[in-house]
């Protein structure tokens, strides 16, 4: 599609410094910026690539005055970082068209009810009594089990696999191959050494508005549910366990594992790798920077925790001066 400056300007609440008539069809990085393209600066350090951009528009915060002359039409806005985001949404929403399309080697149980505008791709299996909200996309060879509830224009993408009887809200993205309600990983050692499988009867809901990674798995409770609250952002390859409770609003990268019964806060950040064990608390506001290992509840609001065992991030960098000092 083609943007003006004045349209973008008008998206994102900004003011056009240049040719507001300034076209560009594509985005791309600064420092690759080309006729055409859509860049935006943000970080001081990326300052060199204004002046010697290609691009066509170039957004930037409203106090960046430039020390050479720029080429770029600037649009000026109140967050460079922020305008780019909510114009990468801005032009994904324009590309996206909704239309009922059934796939003729889907297969839908009868008692299932779909909503309108939902598209159902080849090889997916819908079972009986799931309820699918509007304009809802279901892609090829995903498997839905009987009884589960999914919202209104949600993404679930190729092989994905969710069992019966989960719920999950408006406005959810799924990424292929993620697992929802496998059971928990819950055994009872016996007498002669073996091991009692406990069987999972709960299920896994999923607010409003979450976006779930490729080959992430998240596990259904033993009784009730594995809840996670509206906004939840989950990275690739996580392993969510049973009766996990995650709070609105927070995320984590890629390889994060949380054992089960873990409570994790609202507006938590939790890097790469981080390992929780289960039945801990963590409060909200917490930040988990990346392979640590937490082993106890974090009680306090806003802590930032490093290493394993994650320990404040100040008592953390102490205790590297001494590691260090001492050749360790």
């Amino acid at each position: 599609m083609e943007y003006t400056a004045r349209q973008l300007a008008k998206v994102l609440g900004g003011t056009v410094d240049g040719n507001p008539d300034a076209v560009a069809t594509s985005f791309a990085k600064i420092e690759n910026g080309k006729s055409g393209d859509i860049c935006f600066f943000a970080n001081p350090k990326y300052e060199h690539y204004v002046y010697t951009s290609g691009a066509s528009i170039l957004l930037v915060n409203k106090d960046f005055t430039p020390k050479e002359k720029v080429t770029p039409t600037m649009i000026r806005v109140d967050n460079a970082y922020d305008a780019v985001a909510k114009l990468l949404k801005y032009a994904s929403e324009q590309k996206k068209s909704y239309r009922r399309y059934r796939g003729s080697r889907s297969e839908i149980a009868l008692s299932s009810k779909i909503g309108s505008k939902v598209y159902v791709g080849d090889f997916a299996f819908i079972g009986k009594k799931v309820r699918i909200g509007d304009y809802t996309k279901i892609y090829e060879n995903v498997y839905i089990g009987e009884g589960t509830k999914i919202g209104k224009k949600c993404i679930i993408y190729p092989g994905v696999r969710i069992y019966p009887g989960m719920v999950i809200g408006d406005n959810v993205i799924i990424h292929a191959n993620a697992v929802i309600g496998s059971d928990g990983f819950g055994n009872v050692p016996q007498s002669d050494g073996t091991w009692e499988k406990i069987e999972h009867l709960g299920n896994v809901i999923i607010g409003d508005n979450c976006e779930i990674g490729a080959n992430t798995t998240i596990d259904r409770a033993e009784m009730e549910s594995t809840i996670l609250g509206k906004g939840v952002k989950i990275d690739n390859l996580c392993q969510i366990a049973h009766n996990v409770q995650i709070g609105d609003n927070t995320v984590m990268a890629a390889q994060v594992g949380i054992a089960g019964s873990a409570k994790i806060g609202k507006n938590c950040i939790i890097g790469g790798q981080v390992g929780i064990v289960g039945h801990i608390t963590i409060a909200d506001n917490t930040t988990i920077a990346a392979q640590a290992g937490v082993i106890g509840n974090v009680k306090k609001s806003g802590e930032v925790l490093l290493g394993s065992p994650a320990i404040d991030s100040k008592n953390y960098m102490r205790s590297y001066a001494v590691f260090k000092r001492n050749g360790m």
